[in-house]
């Protein structure tokens, strides 16, 4: 047999990397976890908009998103003064 019919062998991923994956693979389970145990129905106050009702999980994804946002524009904002 000639070298070129060989298979080429992957490289070995450091153990750095296999951490790292480990790692994210336990925060998606745990993320998915946590969307499955908090289904339940809630009831919301919207500032201007009166109440609903609405999954909790959707209600904690907003309140992080909108953190998220104003957190952006405030470093932004911060950054700009210096």
């Amino acid at each position: 047999m000639s070298a070129s019919t060989k298979t080429p062998t992957k490289p070995k991923r450091s153990n750095r990397e296999l951490a790292r994956t480990g790692g994210l693979v336990a925060l998606a389970v745990v993320a998915t976890l946590f969307a499955v145990l908090n289904r339940g129905k809630v009831e919301v106050h919207w500032i201007f908009f009166g109440k609903s009702q609405a999954p909790l999980i959707v209600v904690i994804v907003l309140s992080a998103l909108v953190g998220v946002v104003f957190t952006h524009f405030a470093e932004r904002r911060s950054a700009k003064r210096r």
